[in-house]
Parts: structure tokens; sequence; C-alpha cells
């Protein structure tokens, strides 16, 4: 593994851990009060609207050149009328520790420690190109069914699949990259294919 390559895992479990700490802290806050659907519906809007749509709103809150106070500012002044007064309250601990820019990394493990406590279970799916509202369906019917509780999907697009999709559930991953190719989402073709990739897994890679 090269230098870089090394470099960059360190900061991503780096960034995992520190997600679930603050993460379990805001739930457990949220708890109390019984506001935990309304802060994490708050903390994904900011991440998937606000930083996702505003690149210099992420390098702002990363930035060590911005000072805590002025971060602080700009969380009232950009969120403080519509998020959660307790989400608004985390950031700017984050901010005056310099750990906003971890926020994203918060709003996942939050997600998930809601997910798990909900009795969701998280698949992991990529395809090579963006799923279908069908295929999605089909896909977060079969994973239901085949284990009994109520899925909800992280999806991700991954052009080197060529065509295919993989689904990943705990430490189970179901690879269909190499034995189908999807080369007509949404129509009946994809939906059978979805069907057989989870009622027949033994006939892909599945590990546990």
């Amino acid at each position: 593994m090269s230098e870089t390559a090394s470099h960059s895992t360190v900061l991503d479990v780096g960034a995992e851990q520190l997600g679930k700490t603050y993460a379990r802290a805001l739930l457990a806050a949220t708890q109390a009060d019984g506001s935990t659907d309304a802060v994490v519906s708050d903390l994904n809007a900011i991440c998937d609207e606000a930083l996702l749509h505003s690149p210099k709103l992420q390098l702002a809150f990363e930035s060590p050149q911005i000072d805590a106070a002025e971060k602080c500012r700009v969380v009232d002044r950009l969120f403080g009328g519509n998020s959660h007064p307790l989400l608004i309250k985390l950031m700017k601990v984050m901010a005056k520790r310099g750990r906003l820019g971890y926020l994203v990394a918060v709003r996942d493990a939050a997600v998930d420690l809601f997910d798990e406590a909900a009795g969701r279970l998280v698949a992991e799916v990529r395809t090579a190109v963006p799923l279908t509202e069908q295929l999605r369906g089909e896909v977060t019917q079969q994973l239901s069914t085949r284990f009994g509780k109520t899925v909800r999907l992280r999806e991700s697009v991954d052009t080197g699949l060529v065509g295919g999709m993989v689904i990943r559930v705990g430490d189970t991953v179901f690879d269909s990259s190499v034995a189908s190719r999807l080369d007509k989402l949404g129509k009946s073709a994809a939906a059978g294919f979805a069907r057989q990739l989870l009622e027949h897994s033994d006939r892909f890679s599945s590990t546990s």
C-alpha cells in the first residue's frame, strides 16, 4: 500500500470514529425529548442540500483559517431559523473544537445508529448506473423478504462495474457484476435480475 493510500485510510478511519462519537452524543440528547426524527431529518438536509451543493461552505467548515466564532455565526445565519436547536448546538460545539468539517461523517453515523435502533437493515448497493424506481423497489422488497427486516438502501454508482450490481449487507456481499449485465435498467429484465441475485445468491460470490 502506498504512503498516500495509507494516509487516506487513516484519515477515513479517524473521520468515522469522530462521526460515531458526536452522533452518539447527538442521538442521546434527542432521545430525551423525542426529537430524533426531526434532528436526523435536519442533519440530512444540511448535508445533502447545503453542503453537497456548496463546496465552498464545506471548505469553510473545514478551514483552520476561519475561527470558531465566525463558523458559529455562519451556522446561526444559515441554519439557525430552520434546524432543530440541538443540532445547532452540536454544530457550534464541533466548530469550537475544530471538528465542523466532519459533519457529514456525523450524519452518516447518526443515520446508521438510528436505523439500528429502529431495527432497520442498511444495504449498500453499487450499480454501474443509477437505480430506477422499479429496480430500487425490487431490490428493497427482495432484501426485506430475505432478511425479515425493513431495509434502507444506501446507493452509489460505480461505472467500473460495466453493468451489474454489488449488494453488501453487513459482512455479506452478493456480487453479480461479472455474472450478469444490466442493459435495460427499469425493465422486466432488470427486475428479474434483481430477483435472481437475491433468491439464488449461491450462484454469485458471497462472503460472510
